[in-house]
């Protein structure tokens, strides 16, 4: 009996080793699959904030961007300002300078149809002038003729008075001018038979000197 025992009693402290070994062995390759994970999970972890590093100076980088960024976008909304103020400034003078081209166009076309209007009356004076002249040339032409004829008939009147001067103081010439006024005596002279006499034709206004014939 005491044999059924101990070799039961073997058997089940055999049992128990081998599974004290069994599980042994099941803990360390647990320990050293945990041990690789726990590694795994550092590396990774180490991995991590390296990233989370990288990504901060990251975020430092792009946070002083966007500090550069927003003083050049505040820059640029001065600039922005400071054109849009330009632009209304140029768009009143340039209001103002088209009002002013507009009223000199206005004082040009009126100008222009002034002097327009004061050429006209002008080339009609010159006109009436031009005609004025030429009939006075024509007038001083026919004066100059007319003197021209009245200096020629003078010349012969003064060398006919010269002539019968001349026969007046003759006393032969004298006797028988009177014998011939005895025969025929003279007509009555008129103012209009001397005119007819100095080849002159005269009127209420002018006179007119006639060609000798």
């Amino acid at each position: 009996m005491k044999n059924y025992l101990s070799t039961a009693l073997a058997l089940v402290c055999a049992v128990l080793v081998i599974a004290l070994v069994v599980i042994k062995r099941g803990d360390n390759a647990q320990h050293e699959s945990d041990a690789g994970t726990i590694v795994g999970v550092s590396n990774q972890l180490t991995s991590a904030l390296g990233q989370i590093a990288a990504g901060n100076g990251t975020i430092l980088t792009l946070s002083n961007r966007l500090d550069e960024c927003q003083s050049a976008s505040a820059t640029l909304s001065n600039h922005l300002t400071e054109a849009e103020s330009t632009i209304a400034l140029n768009t009143e003078q340039i209001a103002n300078l088209s009002r002013q081209v507009a009223e000199a166009d206005l004082k040009n076309q009126t100008l222009n149809q002034t002097l327009g209007q004061q050429l006209m009356d002008l080339t009609n004076q010159l006109a009436g002038l031009a005609s004025q002249t030429a009939v006075t040339e024509s007038n001083l032409a026919q004066a100059n003729k007319s003197y021209a004829l009245l200096e020629e008939r003078l010349r012969r009147d003064v060398a006919e008075r010269l002539v019968m001067q001349r026969k007046f103081y003759s006393p032969s010439a004298l006797e028988a001018q009177i014998e011939y006024l005895k025969i025929h005596p003279i007509e009555v002279i008129s103012t209009e038979s001397i005119y007819a006499g100095l080849d002159v034709e005269v009127n209420s206004n002018r006179f007119h000197v006639l060609s000798p014939d």
